[in-house]
Formats: structure tokens, C-alpha cells, sequence
């Protein structure tokens, strides 16, 4: 259920009333906009009499919310969400809200010199946040893992050097302990509907890049998310990295459809992952630019040093001159749409 309180409403008043609403056994989530504040209520609000809210001096309406997500809801947060993050040295950047956030980097942590040569050419182009695997799930077993902890304690010296914020994934819940370094989670596609690893990221105040599952529809994108906000966590990052097609041409196919949708239906940023969904390297420039068009809040993007030596997914990721040419026409883009880098 949202309610929608009227213009002018002081906040005493607001925290009064939002007491008496969670007496009646609901969890009231409050989001204050420009010029209206409105109350999501989580829980079951059947009890609830809808008629004497809506006959309250303090509401303007009241609306029913027919969604399975209530908290990714654009209908509880009316207005776009903004991720910020500190990077090294106290300088925030963002993602969302008007803010376009480029992550990028290799694959997968092969070396230091790699990882420092790859992160400083990235944020020299103008990339705001630095991706790289640590931990690598494959469908093989014998293909590389990653380095493991090793692979973070490079990313952090990467770090150090840019002054890039992390980007990397975790697959247990029990690597959350070595990761306090990494700055923004991501649960890729394969751990999307790992509910049990979503309920233990709620209680993370780290903010989640949540990639779709190249089976799961927006819909179970946005249930996943809810999951994660469930548990207290709104800093949620919504990707879109392909879906499954029966066309073999490209690895996956990118759903640019999804972005103004996803964008329709929720408040959460949304991002895309161009290298993912098509696994051809001479794509990525073409789908980067075709998701900023449509509206998407960022690209993560995989940028190698030597694509053709690469440990994992060496043919879908761009060289680091490339991925400068790509930056100057995402700059140009990211103006007609009116968003900052």
C-alpha cells in the first residue's frame, strides 16, 4: 500500500502518523521527494482501513500496489535513486539520478601488472569505478577460478594507484569477510536467484550490482532485488547482461527493451553489460552506446591489456584504446541524454 501525503505536511506530523501505522503491525518505508513525501507499507495490510486513511487531513491518496515487489517499486519511491560511493581520498561518485557510472576493466584478476596496467589506462580514459574478477564462476571446472584472495589484494593495490572504487563478484557469502576493501558487490547471473545468498547481502550496507539471470524475466529481476531491500539494503544496482536465445550467433542477446522497462517499473539504476551479452569484442562499442541511448544509469564493460592471452572471456573484451575511443562517444551521449560522467 502508498500513501501519498499532502504537499506541506510537516514532518512531526509525518513521524506521528507513521507511528500509529506500524502499531497496526506494518513496517512503513518513508521516501522523502521534492515537494511530497510518500509511505510504502510492507506486510499485510489487509487490517488496514483504506477508507479512513484516505479520509486523514494529512493524505492526499492512497494507492493499492498489485506488484509482487514492493520496495523496488517506483510506485514507494516516485523518484529516481542515486548511488554514491566514496572512492580513496573521499571522492564520491555516483550511479543513477542523472549520474552515468562506466565500470571497467578485465575479466578476471590475472596479475599485478595486468590489473594496475588495465585499472590506470581505464581511468585515464574516464572511467568511474575499476571491475575485475577475483573470484571466477565458470561452467567448466577446469577452466581458471581466479586468484582467489590473491586477486583482491591486487585489486586493492589497483585501487590505491587509480583511486578507482571495486567492482567485483562474490559467490559465498562466506567471502564476505576478505572483501572489506571492495566497494560495490556483484551477484552475477548465476547467483541471481540464490535467495539464500540475497537474504544474507540484505544485511550488507555494501551496495549490490545485481545482474538478471540469463533465464529470468524483469519481473524475477525485480523480485530478487526486493529480496536483497528486503533485508534492509536499498543500494541495489539492477544489470542487464543478455538473455538466452535460440540464436548462436552472438553469446547472449542483449534485451535493451528491458532498461525503459526496468527503468518504468523501479526506482533502482539500471546498467548494462554489453561484453556479457554479446561475447564479441568489435560489439561492445555499438550495444554500449545503444543502452545509454535508451536510458540506462551506466556500462560495465571488459577491458583487457592482451584480449588474445587472456585467462577468461578474452573475445568479448575490448583493448584499453578501444575502450578510450568508446569513452568519447559515450561523453557525447551521455549529454543528448542530459546525464554527468
Amino acid at each position: 500500500m502508498i500513501i501519498a501525503m499532502k504537499r506541506g505536511a510537516e514532518a512531526a506530523e509525518i513521524q506521528n502518523f507513521t507511528v500509529l501505522l506500524e502499531k497496526q503491525g506494518v513496517r512503513v518505508h518513508c521516501s522523502q521527494g521534492t515537494s511530497q513525501t510518500v509511505l510504502g507499507l510492507v506486510g499485510d495490510t489487509t487490517g488496514i482501513d483504506e477508507e479512513g486513511l484516505k479520509a486523514h487531513h494529512l493524505v492526499e491518496k492512497v494507492i493499492r500496489v498489485q506488484e509482487p515487489y514492493k520496495r523496488a517499486n517506483r510506485l514507494f519511491h516516485p523518484e529516481d535513486t542515486r548511488i554514491d560511493i566514496a572512492g580513496p581520498g573521499g571522492t564520491i561518485r555516483h550511479i543513477g539520478a542523472g549520474h552515468l557510472g562506466i565500470i571497467a576493466g578485465p575479466c578476471s584478476v590475472e596479475g599485478r601488472d595486468q590489473i594496475v596496467g588495465v585499472a590506470s589506462a581505464v581511468q585515464k580514459a574516464g572511467a568511474g569505478f575499476l571491475r575485475g574478477g577475483a573470484f571466477k564462476p565458470r561452467t567448466s571446472p577446469y577452466s581458471f577460478q581466479g586468484l582467489g584472495c590473491e586477486g583482491l589484494d591486487l585489486l586493492g593495490e589497483a585501487k590505491r594507484v587509480t583511486g578507482l572504487p571495486l567492482v567485483t563478484e562474490l559467490m559465498d557469502i562466506r567471502q564476505l569477510e576478505v572483501f572489506d576493501q571492495v566497494d560495490i558487490i556483484q551477484v552475477g547471473a548465476r547467483n541471481m536467484q540464490n535467495f539464500t545468498l540475497l537474504k544474507e547481502l540484505g544485511h550488507c550496507r555494501k551496495p549490490i550490482l545485481l545482474k538478471r539471470g540469463y533465464a529470468c524475466t524483469v519481473t524475477e529481476l525485480l523480485m530478487a532485488a526486493e529480496y536483497l531491500m528486503a533485508g534492509g539494503n536499498d543500494r541495489i544496482i539492477l544489470c542487464e547482461r543478455g538473455i538466452r536465445s535460440f540464436d548462436s550467433y552472438t553469446r547472449n542477446i542483449l534485451d535493451l527493451s528491458a532498461v525503459p522497462a526496468l527503468k518504468k517499473q523501479s526506482h533502482l539504476p539500471v546498467i548494462v553489460d554489453p561484453s556479457h551479452a554479446t561475447g564479441l569484442a568489435w560489439m561492445v562499442p555499438a550495444m554500449a552506446k545503444a543502452a545509454v541511448a535508451a536510458g540506462a544509469d551506466g556500462i560495465i564493460v571488459e577491458v583487457h591489456n592482451d584480449p588474445e592471452r587472456a585467462l577468461c572471456d578474452g573475445e568479448q573484451s575490448i583493448t584499453p584504446e578501444a575502450f578510450g575511443s568508446l569513452m568519447e562517444s559515450l561523453k557525447k551521449y551521455a549529454a543528448i541524454e542530459g546525464k554527468s560522467l
